[in-house]
């Protein structure tokens, strides 16, 4: 397992998957080991993946001061990744939380970024958020699921601050709640560091406004995926995510929920893929390039 250290001492770790020409992989959670991600639904195809385990995280070391996981902080182990692999230039990809940690290492290192896959992304370095309302009503599209009558209410009193996070809420983080969701929920439902996971987006984390002006200087192409039953980002977030950047696409999965590499892997792995080989693959209507 191969490491590095980040400025502050912290041995990390890393993962490698595939050939090809590397792609760094950043995993969300907030602060949840990079095994979830497994092979991205065989992107490994087509990219050598390079998956982070975030500090305090999976095979990572856990920093001396706990503080350093706020996301901000965390921006300079991801350019000690960088440095650490030896590319001048790197291509990256962020999924969930890991969306904001992307977008401020595009804020603060442009030049280090050829190209940039934000997957269902978390846009809280933009300041926004998905929000109760957003997460409903997609939600409540799936009224016709077997599982939606005991799931929704658990849904509903966590969103809305009335009670903690149920596990009857787990189905609508996947476009279907098969087995092999309930597989991949049961084999990484230990893999989050919780207690980092609540620093993550402390106070102090983020100043959109001046990332919003650091991000008119990434020249690199933007990719922003969302799953079209998704309600943390919606779809209609993930593409007001899009209009942050200048060079930025928004495309939408058919069918896919928070994790789009298990609810279609051969859609995900073409769209992804094509976008990195700096080619367009449109496969569906709801699919567009933002205005640039």
């Amino acid at each position: 397992m191969p490491t590095f250290t980040a400025p502050d001492g912290t041995e990390l770790a890393y993962h490698v998957q595939g050939e090809g020409e590397p792609l760094v992989v950043l995993p969300g959670g907030p602060m949840r080991a990079s095994g979830y991600l497994g092979d991205l639904g065989g992107l490994t195809a087509h990219r050598r993946l390079v998956l982070l385990d975030l500090r305090g995280t999976g095979d990572s070391a856990v920093p001396a001061d706990p503080a350093t996981y706020r996301c901000d902080h965390m921006v300079d182990d991801v350019e000690a990744l960088r440095a650490h692999l030896g590319p001048a230039r790197m291509d990256l990809l962020a999924h969930s939380a890991a969306g904001s940690l992307a977008t401020l290492y595009a804020a603060r290192y442009p030049a280090r970024v050829r190209r940039l896959a934000l997957i269902t992304p978390n846009p809280a370095a933009l300041g926004m958020r998905a929000t109760a309302e957003e997460r409903l009503a997609a939600a409540r599209s799936r009224a016709d699921e077997p599982w939606f009558e005991k799931a929704f209410p658990a849904l509903e009193t966590w969103l809305t601050g009335k009670g903690g996070f149920d596990l009857a809420c787990l189905p609508f983080f996947y476009g279907r709640w098969d087995e092999a969701a309930r597989d991949h929920d049961a084999a990484t439902e230990e893999q989050t560091n919780e207690a980092a996971g609540e620093v993550y987006f402390a106070d102090g984390a983020f100043d959109p406004d001046a990332t919003r002006a650091a991000l008119t200087a990434l020249a690199a192409p933007v990719l922003v995926l969302a799953g079209e039953l998704d309600g943390g980002p919606c779809p209609a977030l993930a593409r007001r995510t899009a209009e942050a950047f200048w060079n930025a696409e928004s495309v939408v999965q058919p069918g896919a929920g928070h994790y789009p590499w298990l609810d279609d892997p051969a859609w995900f792995v073409r769209r992804v893929a094509g976008f990195l080989d700096g080619g367009e693959t449109p496969l569906s209507p709801r699919s567009g390039r933002t205005p640039s």
